[in-house]
């Protein structure tokens, strides 16, 4: 199964990037704007053919997109136009803060819905519990740029702890201290964004798990409770939490992305976004098929990763 998937992610991966070059055809934006800046609306109609010849925009898209794929398969990832750098600059400038920002919200976010979420489902009904599911289901319909807004409004203008946006301050070179200042307020905006689902599937899970034949015959030959919760529930409840975290790696991509820009987190985000607007096809087509790409194989890892945590999976499989 798990082959039958990893060979389709090729021809996905190809359908999506045909289908961004010809919905770029269509599009409303004209790449000359991002291109001139102010100078378009002062640039006579003539001047603008040219200089969409000279640049290869008056190309139709899908001779755009042949070049585009051959030379991505020579190993040339292109130039970007809107920044007038390589698109593998570009990358390497940006990927590593996206990969800070998610890696550390995430990380937050899962030892926080395991630690709670188990407590939760082993304590079902409780006061507690019940206050935890209702936090849950409250923080469920507020969007990431909601909380994003939120966060600035209280802890950074109204009580002024932390600082609004960047990753560091003004006109100053970012160092240890000024980035881990600066990543408190996005970094908890993501792990609170995506905690809710992930922490109720845990919930969910324990709480059935703990009703089960096996975990009432290892209370029966004296098993300690904790020990019980560690080595026999909390494993076979690790797997739908891990298939929840890979249906939605599409959503924590979103929500990595519109907390970046609201942040303005010097990530992935906004060249992703100001390549959209620019029609900057080299970069844009590079990380609409990175993001399709790391969302088909996280979710490919997370079904394997679930097969190997619960024996069931496995044996249905």
């Amino acid at each position: 199964m798990a082959g039958r998937r990893l060979l389709a992610v090729p021809p996905v991966l190809a359908l999506v990037s045909l289908g961004l070059f010809a919905a770029a055809a269509v599009s409303p934006f004209d790449p000359l704007v991002g291109y001139l800046g102010d100078r378009y609306v002062t640039t006579s109609r003539a001047d603008r053919a040219v200089i969409a010849a000279e640049l290869g925009l008056d190309a139709p898209w899908y001779r755009l997109y042949g070049n585009w794929l051959h030379a991505l398969a020579s190993g040339d990832l292109g130039s970007s136009r809107s920044y007038a750098q390589p698109v593998s600059q570009v990358l390497a400038e940006r990927l590593p803060w996206t990969m800070l920002l998610v890696g550390v919200g995430m990380t937050l976010a899962v030892l926080i819905a395991l630690t709670v979420g188990v407590w939760a489902g082993m304590h079902r009904g409780g006061l507690l519990d019940r206050a935890v599911a209702a936090v849950c289901v409250a923080i469920q319909g507020l969007p990431p740029f909601v909380l994003s807004l939120a966060a600035i409004g209280i802890f950074a203008v109204g009580l002024g702890w932390l600082p609004p946006a960047g990753a560091s301050d003004a006109g100053a070179d970012p160092d240890l201290v000024q980035v881990l200042e600066h990543l408190v307020l996005p970094v908890t905006v993501l792990a609170v964004s995506q905690l809710p689902w992930l922490l109720l599937a845990v919930r969910e899970s324990v709480s059935d798990n703990r009703g089960e034949d096996f975990v009432a015959g290892a209370a029966a030959r004296g098993i300690d409770t904790a020990k019980i919760v560690r080595r026999h529930i909390v494993p076979v409840s690790l797997g739908p939490f891990v298939t929840i975290l890979g249906v939605r790696l599409p959503e924590i991509v979103v929500g990595a992305v519109l907390v970046e820009e609201i942040f303005s987190w010097p990530g992935i985000a906004g060249a992703f976004v100001k390549s959209a607007t620019d029609l900057d096809m080299p970069l844009l087509a590079l990380l609409t098929v990175g993001a399709t790409g790391a969302v088909l194989l996280g979710s490919l890892l997370a079904d394997i990763a679930c097969a190997l945590l619960d024996p069931r999976v496995r044996a249905d499989g």
